[in-house]
């Protein structure tokens, strides 16, 4: 009994020992704990910024790459709109030389010109050339310059008579505006307002 007793007491110190010193320990781990909280928010901080950083940094890249791919295409454009600007005195040569000689003896000579012009012009088509209509159209400055004004009352006043010189616009834009021969009515409105009720 009395060894029972003895080794129970000196448990006891023993455990009461351990006891104490796993007390320490927590208390040894609480300074390290609270020191990991702000090194923690730190950490999570500088993560932010650089996640920021970098999606700045996709968005700075993306918006670099469509601005040189808009440049690249406008340069092309430019390039073709020089190219078929200066096409366009060939276009105005054929013409002349399809209507220099009306009379018959000519005729396969100008079936060849026009079939070459229609050639050079459908494949200036594919590349956004347009000509600009004259026909039973009134006078757009925008799109027309105004040669000559003829006075006459058989059309409205502002009335295209004659295109002298073929205009085109290029994707839109007037390349080059027609050359025309404009109606001036002595008359004034009366008749375009006539014309256009009826």
């Amino acid at each position: 009994m009395s060894r029972r007793g003895d080794s129970e007491r000196e448990q006891e110190p023993a455990t009461a020992a351990n006891a104490s010193a796993a007390e320490a320990g927590t208390n040894d781990n609480a300074p390290a704990e609270s020191a990991s909280v702000p090194e923690l928010e730190k950490l999570v901080a500088e993560k932010t910024d650089m996640r920021n950083a970098l999606v700045r940094l996709q968005a700075d890249f993306e918006n670099y790459r469509k601005r040189i791919e808009r440049e690249r295409h406008q340069e092309r454009h430019r390039g073709a709109e020089t190219l078929v600007e200066h096409l366009l005195p060939v276009l105005d040569a054929f013409d002349r030389a399809i209507s220099a000689h009306p009379d018959a003896a000519h005729d396969e000579y100008r079936t060849g010109f026009q079939l070459i012009r229609k050639q050079l012009f459908d494949a200036l088509t594919k590349q956004g050339l347009q000509k600009i209509e004259t026909d039973g159209k009134r006078f757009d400055p925008h799109m027309h310059h105004a040669i000559e004004r003829r006075e006459t009352s058989d059309e409205p006043d502002g009335a295209i008579l004659e295109e002298l010189q073929a205009g085109y616009t290029f994707h839109g834009k007037v390349l080059r505006p027609a050359m025309v021969r404009v109606a001036v009515n002595p008359e004034g409105g009366d008749l375009a307002s006539n014309s256009s009720t009826n």
